[in-house]
């Protein structure tokens, strides 16, 4: 049984990197070339600020942003875990070395597609988010995602605060 609290059970449950997105902004080559499931993780999750507009990029002009009262609707302020996310398949070339670049880029305002997630681009805090990843080899990223989403409401009784469909 894994905590989203606990970093020491992330680590149990294969998770490595716990990179800040302000490093790996500056550098991602500790970041695995091979597929698995991410997790964005808040060490500000008791006393979160959040910012309207964010810093997410407009992706085929749509707007990243939500109202501050939706992100304060939707936050676990009882989890350090913010966002649960795969990269790639069993039938796709995405890694995670490709995915999370893309989701820093748009953190950074670029027109990139990587919609999912975005609401961690309005905390206050987002360049001290951390991020950790588990590479899946011979298991396909999207069944673990929606085991430890469905591990996370059950610990949590709702979804991680940026995953906002499951």
């Amino acid at each position: 049984m894994i905590n989203f609290n606990d970093v020491n059970s992330l680590k149990e449950n294969g998770f490595t990197g716990f990179k800040s997105v302000n490093e790996l902004w500056n550098n991602r080559s500790d970041i695995p070339k091979e597929r698995g499931v991410y997790l964005v993780l808040n060490p500000n999750s008791q006393n979160p600020g959040f910012i309207n507009p964010g810093v997410g990029g407009f992706f085929k002009n749509r707007n990243p942003n939500v109202p501050i009262e939706e992100l304060k609707r939707n936050f676990v302020p009882a989890s350090l875990v913010t966002y649960i996310g795969k990269a790639g398949s069993t039938t796709g070339n995405a890694t995670l070395h490709s995915r999370l670049g893309q989701y820093l880029r748009f953190g950074q305002g670029k027109k990139v597609g990587h919609w999912g997630g975005r609401l961690i681009w309005q905390l206050e805090n987002h360049p001290d988010l951390l991020l950790c990843w588990k590479p899946t080899p011979g298991e396909e990223p999207r069944d673990l995602e929606r085991n430890f989403i469905s591990s996370f409401i059950n610990q949590f009784s709702m979804l991680p605060f940026a995953n906002l469909v499951t």
